[in-house]
Parts: structure tokens; C-alpha cells; sequence
């Protein structure tokens, strides 16, 4: 019998026992209900707290698109995903009679993010492509759950030289991102939880999309100017 087994019948008490199934169970699923209420209270609290805010950003980007410019998106990691996912939330709308938007995700091109991150480094991946892509009255939205990615606060700076409008969503307080000069609308889930901050952003950049395409919509349906209908 090995020694690990004769220390285990003699001090049986100094051994973790594991629970039985059940309550493994009864625990996990506490486990699944105080995240669900979690999340909902930050997303409440958000919304509860920048509802206004959202509407200005909505305003932003509607206006972006009246003037036939064009929105791009910029993240990292998880976040890299929301900025794919907006870009193609506005590229292929998913609710029939919406029109296609224009907008280009800044991390889809990994030629060019490896180009420039190895000869001119990190901070630099949007920068560069937001130099040859983006115009005057372009949109740009960054993603940052701690509001402090380096190559984020470059492609901010760099678009609001080229006279982009510039929104940034982040959590936690906001970190750099928050007290950055180069972003005109800064939208902060403030929780520290890397997760809800991310399920809160799916849920902000899901209603700016709506709100925006009922901004335009209302446009297409308004009278002409000096029009007596």
C-alpha cells in the first residue's frame, strides 16, 4: 500500500472530501443565478445611468452616415470579436428592410497587423490603416474592458488628426481611455468584471445599431425640405 493511501486511512479528516452530486449541483447553479443577477444589474445600472449618453452616441454615428462616411472598428482579444461583430452588424443587418452600412473591422487584416506590428510595433496596427483608409467625418469605435490598451489610445489619436468622430467603450472607471482628449463619446460599464463588461458592451453596441438605423429611417420617411405635404 502506497504512503499517500496510508495517510488517507489514517487521517481521513485532513483529506478534502467532495461533495456529493447534488449539492455540486445546488452550487453550481447558485453559481449560474448570481452571475445572471449580476449581469442584469450592471447592464441596468449602465443604462439607468447613460441612457442619454447611448442616444448622443446613436445621434453621432447617424450623422456619420447621413454625411456618406464610413464607421470603422478596432479591439483587442475579446474585444477584437465586439469590433468584428459591429462592423458585420452594419455591413449585413439582420432585420429585413434595414440597408447595408458601410463600416471595415481594423483587426480583420492579419497581413497588415503583423506587417506593422513587426516593423513599427504594436501600438501602431490601427493607426497606420486608419492613415489609409479613413476620411474626414468617418466614424471610429475602440473596444477596451480596462480603457488602457496602448494600441487603442494611438488609433483614437490618430483619427481625431484625421477628423474622425471617435467612440470608445470600456469598463471599469475607463482608465486612459475615459480621460483621453482624442475620444468624443466615452461609454464606461463600470464594474471590474471583465465578463459583465463584455455582455454589457454586446448590449450597447446592439442598441446603437438599432437606434441608428431608426435615426436614418426616420430621414427616408421625413418630406423634403419645402415640401407643403
Amino acid at each position: 500500500m502506497s504512503s499517500k493511501r496510508i495517510l488517507e486511512g489514517l487521517y481521513p479528516f485532513l483529506q478534502p472530501q467532495a461533495p456529493p452530486p447534488a449539492e455540486r449541483d445546488e452550487d453550481l447553479l447558485h453559481s449560474v443565478q448570481t452571475k445572471v443577477q449580476n449581469g442584469l444589474a450592471v447592464k441596468q445600472d449602465f443604462f439607468a445611468r447613460h441612457g442619454r449618453r447611448v442616444v448622443d452616441v446613436a445621434r453621432a454615428l447617424a450623422e456619420v452616415y447621413r454625411r456618406q462616411g464610413r464607421l470603422f472598428t478596432m479591439g483587442n482579444g475579446g474585444s477584437s470579436c465586439d469590433a468584428a461583430h459591429i462592423a458585420v452588424e452594419f455591413l449585413h443587418p439582420a432585420t429585413a428592410g434595414r440597408p447595408a452600412l458601410p463600416a471595415t473591422n481594423l483587426i480583420a487584416d492579419v497581413a497588415m497587423l503583423t506587417a506593422v506590428g513587426n516593423d513599427v510595433g504594436f501600438e501602431q496596427v490601427f493607426a497606420r490603416q486608419l492613415i489609409a483608409q479613413a476620411r474626414p467625418g468617418d466614424g471610429l469605435i475602440g473596444i477596451s474592458t480596462s480603457g488602457n490598451s496602448p494600441n487603442l489610445l494611438r488609433g483614437f489619436e490618430q483619427a481625431k488628426q484625421l477628423g474622425l468622430v471617435t467612440i470608445g467603450l470600456a469598463g471599469g472607471t475607463g482608465g486612459l481611455m475615459a480621460q483621453l482628449p482624442a475620444i468624443d463619446h466615452c461609454l464606461v460599464v463600470g464594474t471590474d468584471s471583465i465578463h459583465r463588461t463584455q455582455e454589457c458592451h454586446v448590449m450597447i453596441y446592439h442598441i446603437l445599431w438599432d437606434l441608428v438605423h431608426t435615426l436614418l429611417a426616420a430621414d427616408r420617411q421625413a418630406p423634403p425640405r419645402g415640401s407643403t405635404l
